[in-house]
């Protein structure tokens, strides 16, 4: 646990970026909920989600996954997709569901992510559901705020295609946990023979 808060797990150029994408929080919500400025609130949810890319690139490509940046990198996404989607839901109410359902799965996925650090000191990168539900929801954000107006049944149809997402990403990372901490069993009875 001590090595994902060392000083070279913490001062990375991807954990800048996320850094960085924290701090862009409070600028969206001044943006979209105080001034209105939905076109420039878009801009920067895209350049929140341009720096989520690069910081993932730069980490692969240039050796620079760390544990902590593991940690950090979710972290930063999930504050700017619940915060836009609270955003969103000032405008259109059907979204206060996908706000709970939203918090709900991140609770879950937050005691699995704890567990599997105390128990078998690994933390775990996103996998490829986790980053299909991202894609799926900024998608939908950019086209709430970008069409205020869209009628009733196209608003409904993204917010079901969100909470479907949220849902088979949620159930797809029990499952991702289950089977590893069954294995870690596994091996721990297999060990003690």
């Amino acid at each position: 646990m001590n090595r994902i808060f060392k000083k070279d797990q913490i001062f990375t150029l991807p954990n800048l970026l996320s850094v960085i994408r924290l701090m862009l929080i409070p600028l969206i919500v001044y943006l979209y909920c105080f001034k209105k400025l939905y076109g420039e609130a878009v801009m920067f949810i895209i350049l929140s989600g341009a720096t989520d890319i690069v910081d993932g690139f730069i980490a692969r490509k240039f050796n620079m996954i760390s544990d902590f940046g593991k940690i950090l990198d979710p972290i930063a996404d999930k504050l700017t997709q619940v915060t836009v989607i609270f955003c969103l839901a000032t405008r259109f109410t059907e979204l206060w569901l996908l706000v709970g359902m939203f918090i709900a799965k991140e609770l879950v996925m937050m005691i699995m992510g704890m567990a599997a650090i105390k128990k078998l000191d690994s933390v775990n990168s996103a996998k490829w559901y986790g980053k299909a539900n991202t894609v799926i929801l900024y998608a939908a954000m950019i086209l709430f705020i970008i069409f205020p107006d869209m009628p009733p049944y196209c608003s409904y149809a993204l917010f079901i295609i969100c909470a479907a997402s949220l849902v088979l990403s949620l159930g797809l990372y029990v499952h991702f946990y289950y089977r590893l901490f069954l294995k870690e069993k596994e091996l721990s009875s297999q060990n003690n023979k």
